[in-house]
């Protein structure tokens, strides 16, 4: 059970609700028994009034000796027609007030599954906002997107559907037993013999089940991730004619999906008919049993206890199967918490110091000590030391995977350092709040991020103070009004799915107005305009011109005629500084950086 130890730590906020549910659940089968007990006296009273016992001479042992003795009164005070009638109309009150209280224990365990199930999908939003950048490059989103979905709806309806049956079916067993014990206590040893038969058969087949849930839930993610990829890449399929080679890797990703899925079906639907034909064989063997003592006067029983005791016993063969196929579903949904713990239990590699002092203001430098970075055994920087003063520009060149990107990464602490130490004002930033930390740095992506809403809401991302007049004023500085005001809805108008109905320059446009909104001290810019044409390169790089002023600024630089006015250029290659200095001083030493350009020019 320890593998649902999340599920009971989410109970715990429920404890009134949960006490609300025995309650109910409890009376619900007290009321059943109720039902079902009063075929004894019914039988042995109404349709063999010579046989009524002379119960004023006994004591008053036991529920069922209660209800004879009432009944015993009932039938000598009155016409045996109106006692019959009598007892109808007890066992509906018994039975109304039996359903009564199990649609109260319902409306007392819907909303705790439903609780349950939104925790666990927020737990595992709020983680995937929490971990490092880093460990999204080892990971496919369609699995993940898979994990939110999928497997949260697989532990809702395998797992916490059952919730109630964990308590409802057992202690409907418990009662049900105590009460047959009362009555016979030979009988009901046997079928204490019988019970664990069904259940080891039952527990075979959960185990195979849970191996193929197993691999349900990576052909899943499998296929979240192929439609998510397509979806993105339509583009690309459609101009080199893939499309065939892609319907095909569907089609066997599907294919596997549907194996897997019936197999599962072939199992899960096994179980419930293999429990009901082993719980009415226990009956059919138990009736020939105890019949046979009656006959023989072998145990203390009439013909009519003995029926009511039969009816007390099929009373739990129903939840007794229901356990076998909630134990079944469970196994299924283990599968999903075992992929939904992953995330959850994943480590946190960039967290907040509850302690870390805040910085509101930047005043001085960003300095970085010796540093290193190490992702699992691929060394990606050694040995960085670079000082970017207040109000200055420092680019980074270097060719594709020479560190760029990774460095200036660190500074909003997207990963943190294997080794050396990076300060701002002279304070390592792992004593800052991470909250106010980035709170100073803004960040323009060569691919613009934006989100599927109106452009107003993307420009004001974050600043949820941002007034109207606030949006505009950062629009203009980011060259972003004039075509803004242009669209039918001006600043209400939705974008669409990241952007899609706007254009390459005006996307970027609208994350530098952002940017320039947040209006922060410090600027990461991975240059912005490397993918787009010379009518909205110049506009776009014009904006980032207005948005550099009198910030300080690290520039990830792809074209190298952008950054000629750099206060410094650092060159890397294979994660080290290997040059530094201004454009002109960095084209006199005819070194590495003189290559990169001269290529660029060629081109």
């Amino acid at each position: 059970m320890k593998k649902y130890s999340r599920v009971f730590s989410y109970l715990k906020q429920y404890k009134s609700s949960i006490a609300w549910y025995f309650l109910n659940i409890f009376l619900s089968i007290l009321f059943s028994i109720v039902s079902i007990g009063m075929l004894a006296p019914f039988m042995s009273l109404i349709f063999k009034q010579d046989a009524i016992p002379d119960v004023a001479k006994k004591p008053d042992v036991g529920f069922v000796h209660w209800i004879k003795e009432q009944l015993s009164h009932l039938i000598n005070t009155n016409d045996p027609l109106h006692a019959l009638g009598m007892i109808c109309i007890l066992i509906i009150i018994s039975i109304a007030l039996k359903n009564l209280f199990l649609y109260l224990s319902y409306r007392a365990m819907g909303p705790i599954k439903n609780g349950i199930i939104t925790r666990f999908r927020v737990d595992l939003y709020n983680k995937i906002l929490e971990l490092p950048i880093g460990y999204f490059t080892e990971q496919r989103k369609g699995d993940l997107m898979s994990r939110i979905v999928n497997d949260v709806s697989e532990i809702e309806g395998s797992v916490v559907g059952t919730l109630e049956g964990w308590v409802r079916d057992p202690l409907t067993i418990l009662i049900n037993l105590s009460v047959l014990f009362y009555i016979s206590p030979k009988l009901t040893i046997v079928i204490l013999l019988c019970i664990p038969v069904m259940g080891f058969v039952i527990g075979r087949i959960s185990r195979s089940l849970r191996r193929q849930s197993g691999k349900l839930a990576v052909k899943s993610s499998e296929t979240v991730s192929v439609i998510e990829e397509t979806l993105g890449g339509l583009r690309v399929i459609k101009a080199f004619n893939v499309e065939g080679m892609l319907r095909k890797k569907f089609l066997g990703i599907s294919t596997d999906w549907m194996q897997a899925r019936n197999q599962i079906g072939f199992r899960r639907d096994l179980s419930s008919p293999m429990s009901e034909m082993m719980g009415v064989a226990i009956f059919a063997g138990i009736l020939w049993f105890g019949g046979s003592l009656v006959l023989s006067k072998g145990i203390a029983l009439d013909g009519a206890t003995f029926l009511a005791y039969m009816g007390l016993f099929y009373n739990v063969i129903d939840p007794a199967k229901s356990i076998s196929t909630a134990f079944s579903n469970m196994q299924r949904g283990a599968a999903a918490i075992d992929r939904i713990e992953e995330v959850l239990k994943a480590p946190v590699l960039v967290d907040e110091n509850p302690n870390g002092k805040k910085i509101e203001t930047f005043a001085s430098a960003i300095e970085f000590k010796n540093v290193g970075f190490r992702y699992e055994d691929v060394e990606i920087l050694k040995n960085i030391n670079l000082k970017v003063e207040k109000g200055k520009t420092v680019a980074l060149v270097g060719s594709s995977g020479a560190g760029k990107s990774t460095l200036a990464d660190l500074v909003p602490r997207f990963h943190d350092a294997s080794s050396g130490e990076i300060l701002v004002d002279g304070i390592n930033i792992k004593d800052y709040s991470l909250y106010s930390l980035r709170g100073l740095i803004s960040i323009v992506t060569q691919e613009p991020i934006l989100f599927n809403d109106t452009i107003a809401n993307n420009i004001a991302l974050g600043m949820d103070h941002a007034t109207p007049g606030d949006i505009e004023q950062a629009a203009k500085v980011a060259n972003a009004h004039n075509f803004i005001i242009q669209k039918e809805e001006g600043y209400s108008t939705n974008i669409g799915d990241r952007g899609s109905k706007l254009s390459g320059g005006e996307r970027q446009r609208v994350t530098i107005a952002r940017a320039v909104l947040k209006n922060p001290p410090i600027l990461i810019l991975d240059e912005a305009t490397s993918s787009l044409d010379t009518e909205s390169e110049r506009l776009v790089q014009d904006a980032i011109n207005n948005l550099m002023n009198n910030r300080t600024s690290i520039v990830i630089a792809h074209r190298l005629s952008t950054i000629r006015h750099a206060d410094e250029i650092i060159v890397l290659q294979k994660g080290e500084i290997v040059e530094r200095g201004t454009h002109d001083s960095l084209i006199a030493q005819n070194g590495f950086y003189k290559r990169l350009v001269d290529m660029q020019e060629v081109k």
